[in-house]
């Protein structure tokens, strides 16, 4: 049950080829000026409410297939006829997205599945599901997964218990790389410049949901990495403005967008969900729903230089090579 894993793109699946598969059933996926002009899972459907599959045994059975491919030599000649990108890849981090418009929920004829109004978490009722695997066919992400120990559907629960504590899921808060955040994002037009996500999702446009296109309104966005080769393959998975992320994010590297860096700073810096942020010229300051203040992280962190002899202890610090 791997509701939180990590795929080696763009070699990497789990289930096997699960975007491949549903990108195929899809059909051509059309963008102008930014806006979607091609059809959704639910549009493409014509005897069904949805488009969908359900992955074989042997799908879920390869978790490692494909996973950190390119970090051995290649003959790119011969690689080449086969793949046709070239040899780079990234990380990508997957849960559930709990999306606004959930597949999941709408292909469940049990009517177990539920988002919950007060914070929109999707969510498995145990005791109604019965197995029948009309959710897992649904998702096109592949996160809702059926259990055949205890023969009903499981998914990622976003830790609710501890969301209604004001605090972090446990999957956020042990990211040792410090490159998660949550809290609660709002429509568009009432995006709030002193939200963090908001900030990031809406008013700077740096955080992006992954595949826009399948309609569902995913609610996991990411910031696309900079460094890939095939812009393409980029704009297929996260939508149109992929090079305006990118190009917001590289002025966060040459030391510009103070702003989006204090709102990344603040990332797993507290356990407690942040409400309201602010960027002062020294610090970015996390306050939670109360306006108290949470969290409070240096923007440069300072620089100590230890002398070679230190006289409280009588020792010499030497660098060893």
């Amino acid at each position: 049950m791997w509701w939180n894993n990590v795929e080696t793109k763009p070699w990497g699946y789990y289930p096997l080829a699960w975007d491949i598969n549903i990108l195929s059933k899809l059909g051509p996926q059309v963008w102008e000026n930014g806006v979607y002009k091609g059809k959704t899972i639910f549009e493409v459907a014509l005897s069904e409410r949805y488009i969908g599959y359900l992955p074989s045994e042997q799908d879920w059975a390869s978790p490692n297939i494909g996973e950190d491919e390119t970090s051995s030599f290649l003959d790119e000649q011969n690689f080449f006829q086969i793949i046709p990108h070239h040899v780079w890849n990234f990380y990508l981090a997957r849960i559930c997205n709990h999306c606004t418009y959930p597949a999941c929920l709408a292909a469940c004829p049990r009517l177990s599945i539920y988002k919950r109004p007060e914070d929109g978490i999707v969510l498995i009722d145990q005791q109604r599901c019965r197995g029948y695997r009309e959710c897992v066919r649904a998702c096109p992400y592949k996160k809702a997964m059926y259990n055949n120990v205890t023969r009903i559907s499981e998914k990622c629960i976003f830790c609710y218990p501890a969301i209604e504590r004001g605090e972090w899921p446990r999957c956020m808060r042990n990211c040792i790389g410090k490159i998660r955040m949550v809290g609660f994002v709002n429509i568009p037009e009432k995006a709030d410049s002193e939200n963090p996500i908001d900030f990031l999702v809406h008013i700077k446009k740096v955080a992006l949901p992954l595949y826009p296109q399948f309609g569902l309104e995913p609610n996991v966005y990411y910031i696309p990495p900079i460094h890939v080769s095939n812009i393409r393959y980029l704009q297929q998975m996260f939508g149109p403005n992929v090079q305006n992320a990118i190009e917001v994010y590289k002025k966060v590297r040459l030391g510009e967008e103070p702003e989006v860096k204090g709102a990344l700073l603040l990332n797993v810096s507290t356990d407690r969900l942040i409400t309201k942020f602010k960027v002062t010229d020294k610090d970015a300051i996390g306050f939670d729903e109360k306006g108290h203040e949470v969290v409070r992280v240096a923007l440069k962190e300072p620089t100590i230089v230890r002398p070679e002899f230190d006289p409280a202890l009588g020792v010499y610090r030497h660098n060893v090579t």
